[in-house]
Parts: C-alpha cells; sequence; structure tokens
C-alpha cells in the first residue's frame, strides 16, 4: 500500500474550510482509501451508497443524518443524487454538528446536480492516479508503462497489470458508462477510445474523426465530452490571446493515464513501448498529467506559433 499523505492533508485542509467537498475522480483510482483513512482519524461515519445495508439505513436520509456528528463521508454519491438537496439544508445548520465528504465517479450530471444543488456550499476535488512523488523517482518508467490506478501500479507483474486495465476498459464501457444514466453505445465509444489512443498528443478535429467512425461531427464531439468528463481523457485547448479563438479552435487529445493509453494500443512492455512510434507522445502526456496535478489544469493550454530560425519558418509548440 502506497500512502497518498500530501493528497489526504490536501482534503482534510479543505474539509476545515468548506462545508460540503466532493471529491471526484474515475473509479478504482483511490477514492475510497482516502476517504476511509480520513474517517478512521476522525471518527466518522461512511456510508457506501452501493451496499444494500448503508441504502437501507438511508431509507429516511433527512432523519439519519442530520443526528449524525463529525465527519460524514457518502461514496458513490451519483447513486442518489436525490441527497444533495438534503445536505444543502444540512449544511446550512448554525452552529454546524457535521461536515460531509461526498465522493463520486466523475460524471456531467453528478457534477452539474452537485453545483446547482449545493452553490456555496461545496468545494470539488478531482483525484488522480498515483504521482512520482508518491511512489518514488526510482519507479518512474514502472508507473509511466502502468499508469496510476492503484491495482494497474501495485500488480505483481507486468502481465497481470495489462489484464487488470483490459479488464477495466471492458467493464467502464459496458458498465460504468451506463451506470452514470449516458444512453451511448459501448462499440462506438470503444472505438474512439481507441482512435483517441492513436492520436494521442494530436490535434482534435471532429470532422475528420467522424468520417473515419462514419458518425457526424455532433455525435464524435459528444463522445468526446463524455470520456473528457469522465475524467479518461484530457482536451487541452489552445492558448490565443483571442478568447473567443481558444472556444472555437481545435483542442489536443490525451489519453490521461498512461496505463489506459498503452493497454489501448497494445504495449505491454519497457521494452515495446521503447520501440514503438507513439513513445514520445506517450512521455509528453505523462508529464503533462503530473505537472497538472501539481499546479492545476484551470489555465492550462497548448500553444502554437511560427517562429523564424535563421531564415526558415519552423512550427512551435509549447505547455
Amino acid at each position: 500500500m502506497i500512502l497518498r499523505s500530501s493528497l489526504q492533508n490536501s482534503v482534510e485542509k479543505v474539509l476545515r474550510r468548506s462545508r460540503i467537498v466532493a471529491l471526484l475522480g474515475p473509479r478504482q483510482i483511490g477514492k475510497t482509501t482516502l476517504a476511509r483513512e480520513i474517517a478512521a482519524k476522525q471518527k466518522g461515519t461512511i456510508f457506501d451508497l452501493e451496499d444494500p445495508t448503508h441504502q437501507a439505513r438511508l431509507s429516511l436520509p433527512k432523519q439519519t443524518l442530520e443526528s449524525l456528528k463529525g465527519l460524514v463521508v457518502l461514496d458513490e454519491i451519483q447513486l442518489r443524487p436525490d441527497l444533495l438537496p438534503i445536505l444543502r439544508v444540512l449544511a446550512d445548520r448554525k452552529p454546524l454538528p457535521a461536515r460531509f465528504l461526498i465522493l463520486g465517479s466523475a460524471s456531467p450530471d453528478l457534477i452539474r446536480h452537485a453545483s446547482e444543488s449545493l452553490a456555496g456550499r461545496v468545494e470539488f476535488i478531482d483525484i488522480s492516479g498515483f504521482q512520482l512523488s508518491e511512489v518514488g523517482f526510482q519507479h518512474q518508467s514502472k508507473l509511466w508503462l502502468r499508469g496510476g490506478f492503484p491495482r494497474s501500479y501495485l500488480a505483481k507483474n507486468d502481465v497481470d497489470s495489462m489484464s487488470w486495465r483490459i479488464n477495466f476498459i471492458r467493464t467502464f464501457l459496458e458498465r460504468d458508462v451506463r451506470t452514470f444514466g449516458l444512453e451511448t453505445s459501448p462499440a462506438a465509444l470503444r472505438r474512439l477510445w481507441q482512435m483517441l489512443a492513436h492520436y494521442h498528443g494530436g490535434v482534435w478535429n471532429a470532422s475528420e474523426f467522424g468520417r473515419s467512425l462514419s458518425e457526424s461531427y455532433k455525435t464524435t464531439r459528444r463522445h468526446l465530452d463524455i470520456l473528457s468528463g469522465l475524467f479518461m481523457v484530457r482536451a487541452l485547448p489552445p492558448w490565443f490571446e483571442n478568447v473567443g479563438k481558444r472556444i472555437v479552435k481545435h483542442p489536443k487529445v490525451y489519453i490521461r493515464d498512461a496505463g489506459l493509453l498503452h493497454s489501448l494500443l497494445d504495449i505491454p512492455t519497457m521494452s515495446v513501448l521503447q520501440g514503438h512510434p507513439k513513445c514520445g507522445a506517450s512521455w509528453e502526456g505523462f508529464c503533462i498529467e503530473h505537472l497538472l496535478a501539481r499546479f492545476g489544469d484551470r489555465n492550462a493550454y497548448f500553444g502554437c506559433r511560427a517562429r523564424s530560425f535563421n531564415g526558415s519558418w519552423k512550427k512551435e509548440i509549447w505547455f
């Protein structure tokens, strides 16, 4: 087990200033483990909304929750969006007897409902996989190859790690997407995801992707938004002084977790990765994700311009 002390301290700091904290990230990224460690320190109460016993305890949610004190953790909150208005009422009590840590596998609907129901009361924290500072810089190659999902990184060997990631992709497409209420064909989403892996680090063009997938550019764009909203893909917008241009110009696209990228590209080992045509793009995405995890992605852009070098013009890209 790898301790995530820095992340835990950050969450605890936010809990001290906010009445409700939403910890968001993809499934299996370590949200529950982190929340249990925090709750154990504060002697908090945990509700796993996938557990039928816990669901039964919340059959009368307001009566149950308003009697609790200290820290209250609600795991998989996207399964009970009806709890959000109740949390708003409970968070407005004075004095405040309890603070709430809600965990969700990020989805556009969850973020929208939480923002609407808990406006001014909730603070969001996005959680990603293991970082170099957590696993140690001597394990950089292992983290790059396997990615930051705990079960992938901590697998006994590369074969087991690859097997876990392949199964994760399958269950994500066949179960999780529908769990979040997104009516999208798993096969269509898989084709786009695999195509994005081959375009990893390249500029997104909805029309080009649509022609390749025999879909309209609007459908392709919607599918990209789904994968972005579920923390699987990052669409990095371009930098222009004109804000309007930033909105309409094409972003660069990356598979956020390097391990999932390598599974989609069928790269099982470091030796195969080092000889693969996407090795450079994979390293670029790996570095970008670690930088954004450290400094935040609110003002993250990529830039592109032409510069003259000894009389010849070359394209210059920066982040």
